[in-house]
């Protein structure tokens, strides 16, 4: 029995299928480096907290206490920053727009990916038409021509350059993500520091309004003194401008206000104009004469912050995770370059019906069809692929440096910040000694003068250092809360690089 040989189209396509076959296997291949974190520089343990364990300074939680929460905010107990947190999130432009920015490198990574799959296409037609016969007399014939095909293509990732551009578009997705964290992080303590400067501004215009009454009283008894004849000019003339100059300072402080305050409306999504925080209720010590507030309160005892070894912080900041990232990028744009040196290989496949009868369009007799593969490899370029090449390495080096310059920023903002609250802590204590000391020579000063022993320069002289002294204390005030909030920001807010393995 003769052995019946299957058509020839049949034939051709089982031979392409084994060869397919054979392409998947091939396909399993990558070319250029794969990607290793590279070593970066670390310490057993920060600097300045084996100088806070001396037993003088600001206190650091073991390392068994409660790590920091995501709203890490919520810690200073403030209803009030609580809420301006939340409208942050949704109302902050920039943070919208870093968002944005994240949806982009997600549909960029898509159309990656889309490399790796067969192009199909479909497409229809059909023509009608004359054709004239040549000569005199000749009528014209009428032809229809109609066409129904579908198509495919495909470009084997051979050597995986398609798959080192999804890993590059991955990569460059995360590191996205993690600037939007960065960007969300800085943001909020952004808010925070300026929340609290604008209370302490608060504090400020509570100071400068007991201090202008008292200049007040001091300046009509000087008035009083002078119209007596126990004084000269001179002594009013002090009085005034003590009076008047603090005044003026007063006046700088509620601009600052209003400025803070429009700071605040801008971060939060609103015009300043629709956007108010009103100026708290604060009280006057007895004892120490200084004004009391929720923020001094804090102060007074700042939370704990769990601060870890330094190298946990590459895992708890996202500018490093992002730099980390763009560096993996960078690394896989290598593998995409050296893919361009060796050929591709692209396969088509066609087919459909073409006749002159619509109706029967769709018929065995109408059928055609065709299959078949392409090898490309350019042969002279220019030193195209070779530029290529050189400047894909190039940018992974200069990753590789913007990566350990972010690391080492880091461990700089953590130690800056760790020797600033144990420092500002000591300083804010001699600062305290100091006002105590200059109220002390206001009250002497000024019975001396309504005794007729000293002028009222001295009074002045007095007045103006227990002024300054005050204001540098509710400075040092602002410089401490600062620091915890930039404390906290700098070991990362409570965020994590797990976070991104779903990015």
């Amino acid at each position: 029995m003769n052995k019946i040989n299957p058509p020839i189209h049949l034939r051709t396509t089982k031979k392409l299928l084994g060869s397919l076959s054979l392409l998947a296997l091939i396909t399993g291949c990558m070319v250029g480096p794969d990607y290793v974190k590279p070593e970066s520089q670390s310490a057993p343990s920060y600097k300045e907290i084996d100088s806070s364990n001396s037993g003088d300074g600001w206190k650091i939680a073991e390392p068994n206490e409660e790590g920091m929460r995501s709203k890490w905010w919520e810690i200073y107990k403030d209803p009030a920053l609580n809420q301006l947190m939340d409208k942050v999130e949704i109302d902050n432009q920039n943070i919208i727009a870093a968002e944005a920015q994240y949806r982009q490198a997600t549909a960029l990574l898509t159309q990656a990916r889309a490399a790796l799959f067969p192009t199909l296409t479909a497409n229809g037609s059909a023509t009608r038409g004359t054709a004239s016969g040549g000569g005199i007399g000749n009528s014209s014939s009428v032809d229809q021509t109609s066409n129904a095909n579908i198509g495919a293509s495909w470009v084997p990732d051979l050597w995986g350059q398609v798959r080192r551009n999804v890993e590059s578009s991955g990569a460059n997705a995360q590191a996205t993500a993690a600037q939007l964290d960065a960007l969300r992080l800085s943001t909020q303590a952004t808010l925070a520091q300026t929340y609290f400067q604008l209370r302490i501004a608060d504090m400020q215009i509570k100071m400068y309004d007991t201090t202008i009454k008292t200049y007040e009283k001091s300046l009509q008894i000087t008035q009083n003194q002078y119209n007596a004849g126990i004084v000269t000019q001179l002594d009013v003339a002090q009085a005034s401008t003590l009076l008047e100059s603090t005044i003026a300072l007063a006046i700088d402080v509620s601009l600052s206000r209003a400025q803070l305050e429009h700071a605040i409306a801008v971060l939060v999504g609103q015009t300043p104009s629709s956007f108010s925080l009103k100026i708290q209720d604060l009280t006057i010590d007895p004892q120490t004469g200084l004004v009391v507030s929720p923020v001094s309160i804090l102060v007074a005892e700042l939370p704990d912050v769990p601060v870890g070894i330094p190298s946990a912080l590459l895992e708890r900041r996202p500018d490093i995770a992002s730099a980390e990232r763009q560096m993996a990028a960078a690394n896989a744009k290598i593998g995409v370059a050296v893919a361009a040196f060796y050929p591709n290989l692209t396969i088509s496949a066609s087919g459909g019906y073409q006749g002159a009868n619509l109706p029967n369009l769709l018929s065995m007799p109408l059928r055609y069809w065709s299959i078949g593969p392409a090898l490309a490899q350019p042969l002279f370029d220019g030193g195209l692929r070779i530029g290529a090449y050189r400047q894909a390495g190039a940018a992974y080096d200069q990753n590789v440096a913007l990566y350990r310059q972010t690391i080492l920023a880091a461990f700089q903002n953590v130690e800056d910040n760790l020797v600033a609250l144990r420092m500002l802590q000591s300083e804010s204590k001699y600062q305290a000694s100091a006002v105590k000391h200059a109220q002390d020579a206001v009250r002497i000063s000024t019975n001396q003068y309504k005794s007729g022993i000293i002028t009222y320069l001295n009074v002045a002289t007095s007045q103006a250092a227990e002024l300054s002294s005050e204001r540098t204390l509710m400075s040092l005030l602002n410089r401490q809360i600062a620091a915890h909030v930039g404390l906290i920001t700098s070991l990362g807010g409570g965020w994590d690089v797990k976070q991104l393995a779903n990015k």
